[in-house]
């Protein structure tokens, strides 16, 4: 198994993260600082996932988890501009890198004889890891403005 389809997941999550940074702030009415906590949060779990699967050969079923995930939140994005008729954040890399890296590195796991072996009780806990990430931003930036002001004044 190359280390190319397990710690490439990573390198494809950064570059669809960063449109989501880009645009995020504006289209979702969070701050930049919010969007970027979450963002960095969100880096670290599938960072970790990353390596568990290049320590494996792609056998960590929390990788494997991770893959599954981040290829279905591809498609929600095309879902969602589907939906809203428009552009959402993140909906230009989904189908370019999201969508085609996931489909590639799951078919290096099969050509490697690994199974699927996704967790479904992992993805049941996405929504839940997409609260905690956006709730910790909330918590970490609460009062930013504030804090910066009298830092200028």
């Amino acid at each position: 198994m190359s280390k190319a389809a397990t710690l490439g997941l990573f390198g494809a999550w950064l570059v669809h993260d960063l449109e989501e940074l880009a645009t995020m702030p504006k289209w979702a009415g969070v701050s930049r600082e919010h969007a970027a906590v979450a963002i960095g949060l969100m880096g670290g779990v599938v960072a970790a996932a990353a390596v568990a699967g290049a320590r494996t050969g792609g056998r960590s079923r929390f990788y494997r988890t991770a893959l599954a995930a981040f290829d279905l939140h591809g498609w929600v994005h095309l879902a969602g501009s589907a939906v809203t008729r428009g552009y959402t954040p993140g909906v230009v890399t989904s189908p370019l890198v999201v969508i085609p890296f996931s489909r590639w590195a799951r078919k290096r796991l099969r050509a490697a004889g690994i199974e699927e072996g996704t967790s479904w009780a992992g993805l049941a806990l996405l929504p839940v890891l997409l609260g905690a990430v956006h709730g910790t931003a909330v918590l970490v930036t609460r009062g930013t403005k504030a804090r910066y002001a009298s830092l200028t004044n």
